[in-house]
């Protein structure tokens, strides 16, 4: 599937039926497997040859989805987990232990800020949080001997800021860490992290992925374009005692990160997505590239709505042309800056959460990249455990509303709008 395009590639994936096999990918919903020699099954379970032996650790319907993701993201490979928070944490995990630290930007999804800033921390873990448009230099010198990787989010959600991949990529080349981006917003359709300096990338399949509101998982894929081997990550190098002293760049070569990250991280948390959530997303990104298209095309259409409302104080989407990321944002969003988008009411967070009372087809939840549009107030919801200045570094301000843009047509989404700014 390599050989064509990638809205063909969302449609067939990774999965090929033989001869007599179901057409679509079929759930397998057990979490065991049979085999009829026991030496093969110690074979599997010290890696030395590939196949499922407990749904814990892989599955053959979350091994299309994996392969599925991998391809799209054009990746070495790719690991499926219960959600986009254990993604988050098992990026960090697999290559930081007490004592090590991190650079964030601070533009992150507040429930991933949170993970960094309290629950790593208490794990020994340390962060320092960078504004996404400081300089190179700035960044750079937030390193300690301890840091082991630069983390941000291609569409920071809720600021909507843009990421400077180039500057980003060069910090951590510098630094000789890999770079983490979290590309949930913009989706493999929208921007492919790997084509512009990233290492790893991460999901909330939850979100675009899913598309449907329907499921929870999150997914890790490996670009295998990092070299770990450069003293700063001797898990990856060194003897792993658990597996009788293999080692994962040795065995592994390209894919040691996401194999460890498997056969370690996965076997002992255990974050792992059922066989059903796999095949949900495996069946939603058959129509990513239709959702994204009218994702964006609605989101810029409502955003240049409310940017010419008198009830609107500004509005922040990276489509629009005045937008202080829209350069960036034809840069590395060429077809669309996915359905995302903020905006800030005359009459500040009073103002905004009664406007959210008199919408109709506009939904209020706890929720982004479903096909149905969607409204939030994230300083009193998603961001809440932030204080306001933590909030403020993160782009939060309390009149802030944030809208996920469905597919809808766009003249009932803005009709709606419409009708409730005119009644608040």
């Amino acid at each position: 599937m390599n050989t064509y395009k990638f809205n063909t590639q969302c449609v067939q994936g990774t999965y090929d039926p033989k001869n007599g096999e179901p057409r679509v990918l079929p759930i397998v919903q057990s979490t065991t497997f049979e085999y009829d020699d026991s030496d093969y099954v110690a074979d599997l379970f010290d890696l030395k040859v590939p196949g499922s032996f407990y749904t814990r650790i892989g599955n053959p319907t979350t091994g299309a989805f994996e392969g599925k993701m991998s391809m799209l993201e054009g990746g070495v490979g790719a690991l499926a987990t219960s959600s986009g928070q254990s993604a988050s944490f098992m990026a960090i995990a697999n290559i930081c232990s007490a004592g090590d630290h991190i650079i964030s930007s601070t533009s992150i999804y507040g429930g991933t800020y949170n993970l960094f800033d309290v629950s790593l921390r208490k794990l020994g873990i340390n962060v320092i949080f960078i504004d996404p448009d400081a300089d190179l230099a700035d960044i750079i010198a937030c390193a300690t001997p301890q840091t082991k990787a630069v983390f941000a989010e291609t569409i920071a959600n809720p600021s909507m800021n843009v990421l400077d991949f180039e500057k980003f990529s060069a910090a951590a080349k510098s630094l000789s860490v890999p770079l983490i981006i979290d590309n949930t917003l913009a989706t493999p359709f929208l921007c492919r992290p790997f084509e512009h300096g990233a290492n790893i990338v991460i999901h909330s399949a939850t979100k675009y992925t899913d598309g449907h509101a329907t499921s929870l998982g999150g997914i890790i894929i490996d670009g295998g374009n990092f070299n770990w081997n450069n003293g700063k990550f001797p898990g990856l190098v060194e003897p792993d005692s658990s597996y009788h002293g293999l080692k994962y760049m040795e065995t592994f070569g390209a894919a040691a990160y996401i194999v460890k990250a498997r056969v370690s991280l996965l076997r002992d948390f255990g974050c792992t997505v059922s066989p059903f959530n796999s095949f949900m997303f495996h069946l939603g990104l058959e129509t990513l590239h239709l959702r994204m298209e009218r994702h964006s095309e609605n989101a810029l259409k409502l955003a240049e709505f409310l940017e010419t409302h008198p009830k609107v104080d500004w509005v922040k989407y990276p489509g629009l042309k005045s937008s202080s990321y829209n350069t960036l944002a034809k840069k590395y969003l060429p077809k669309g800056s996915s359905g995302i988008l903020t905006f800030g009411i005359k009459g500040g967070a009073t103002a905004g959460k009664d406007l959210i009372k008199h919408l109709d087809l506009v939904a209020l939840v706890v929720h982004l990249g479903d096909l149905r549009t969607s409204i939030l107030h994230p300083a009193s919801t998603t961001h809440r455990q932030l204080d306001a200045s933590k909030q403020a570094d993160a782009g939060i301000y309390p009149e802030m509303i944030r809208v996920s843009v469905g597919i809808e047509d766009i003249d009932d989404i803005i009709k709606d709008f419409d009708k409730a700014l005119k009644a608040v």
